[in-house]
């Protein structure tokens, strides 16, 4: 664990560049001025006096980034690939998470959305968990917003015998870890996430491209069921995040009230259209379609993603074109923990600005999930704060390399 120091009563950082990522204005010198967990001033004319101050260069000055999906519960170091479900325990997997929630803040990644376990845990939300433990400094990792076990129907996407086809009784999921079927039980698989800690519902409302269940884009979950999730959710105050590549789970989605489409791959103008409408999110996860190693997968699951990611990057750039509300997001570890500024490339490569690709990874993912305490870089919000070097709106893959990470006031890397 890389020392962490405390957060001084007042610290004063310093670098050669600051970007305002609301108006892509770029202050030069950048400084920021903290005390205990919260910035308090900004400007080259803030106040210093009695402060720590952090010299850093020829460095940018940025908020925190944020990734809008991930599961620090897969992946990172001894995975084991499809062994891991079944010779792994809740704890062995908890542990490894802790590992992979380092490693992502780390990369200058502070808030995620830890997006749906699907895995046997006797209930219990993990990733609520982590997301406690962080906010007690038990560990170190970002700010989590846990959605606790992913809903999905009986052989639907992200129910886990479909991943390799598991036989009947291995790994069986109960209601509570979210595999649910009809009104009733998808009423209760929500209001048990809701329950113990939940601070978003993850379902699924179409097949996936890296599973067996049929077309990437068929609808999994009915009308009705969908809009039960929904129903359910918003009424605690929940946002709903569907997994969904089809164009009808897709629509069906978005007419049902859910907030957010996690990849979007297959939707067609008019879907585009009715989410820029309703204000849906979209969670693009395009650079799955660049950079996901499906060399060792099945043969079927190869033909779907030769199919599907070539149409989902070309969605990627339209809905960008249409100014829809497009965030960040890795779907990591199918993107390993710690690349997460991959996702900034590729959202660059499928046409956004280098400021727009900031802006899906700051200010549009803190209104995704309600957090209006961070995501800039103002007096009064979050401490939340990373350096890059060079300059990010000249070259967006400088993000790829940070060497500053402040979270909260409290610095957890540094040059040198």
């Amino acid at each position: 664990m890389a020392d962490a120091s405390t957060p001084a009563d007042r610290t004063v950082l310093r670098a050669e560049r600051l970007v305002d990522v609301v108006t892509g204005e770029v202050q030069s010198p950048g400084v920021i001025v903290v005390e205990g967990e919260k910035i308090v001033g900004v400007g080259s004319d803030a106040a210093v006096d009695d402060a720590v101050v952090i010299e850093l260069g020829d460095r940018t000055l940025l908020p925190g980034l944020m990734d809008m999906e991930l599961n620090f519960f897969m992946g990172g170091p001894g995975d084991r690939g499809a062994r891991t479900s079944v010779v792994e325990t809740p704890i062995d997997r908890s542990f490894r998470a802790v590992v992979n929630a380092r490693t992502t803040l780390m990369a200058g990644f502070t808030t995620v959305r830890n997006l749906g376990l699907f895995i046997p845990t006797g209930g219990h939300l993990l990733d609520v968990s982590l997301a406690r433990a962080i906010e007690r400094g038990y560990v170190v990792g970002p700010r989590i917003v846990p959605a606790g076990h992913a809903i999905t129907p009986t052989g639907g996407h992200l129910e886990p015998t479909v991943f390799v086809g598991l036989a009947h009784g291995i790994m069986p999921l109960s209601v509570e870890e979210g595999v649910a079927d009809g009104v009733d039980e998808v009423r209760r698989a929500v209001r048990h996430q809701i329950k113990f800690g939940a601070r978003v519902i993850k379902v699924c409302a179409s097949g996936g491209v890296m599973s067996h269940t049929g077309p990437a884009g068929a609808q999994q979950y009915s009308d009705e069921e969908l809009a039960t999730v929904a129903e359910e959710a918003h009424r605690a105050g929940l946002k709903v995040a569907a997994h969904a590549h089809g164009d009808a789970g897709i629509r069906a989605a978005i007419e049902a009230g859910i907030d957010c489409i996690e990849h979007g791959s297959l939707m067609t103008e008019e879907t585009l259209a009715l989410a820029k409408a309703r204000g849906t999110f979209l969670v693009a996860t395009t650079y799955l379609a660049d950079g996901l190693d499906v060399s060792r997968a099945a043969p079927e699951l190869q033909a779907k993603a030769a199919e599907v990611f070539p149409r989902a990057r070309q969605t990627i750039s339209r809905a960008l074109e249409m100014d829809l509300k497009v965030c960040c997001g890795t779907d990591a570890p199918a993107i390993p923990h710690g690349q997460n500024a991959k996702e900034l490339l590729a959202l660059v490569d499928r046409g956004a600005s280098p400021l727009r690709a900031l802006q899906t990874a700051t200010i549009t993912a803190a209104e995704l999930v309600d957090a209006d305490d961070r995501g800039r870089l103002e007096p009064g919000l979050l401490a939340d704060v990373i350096a890059v070097p060079g300059h990010p709106l000249e070259d967006i893959g400088v993000t790829e390399s940070v060497d500053f990470v402040m979270l909260g006031g409290t610095v957890h890397a540094r040059p040198g």
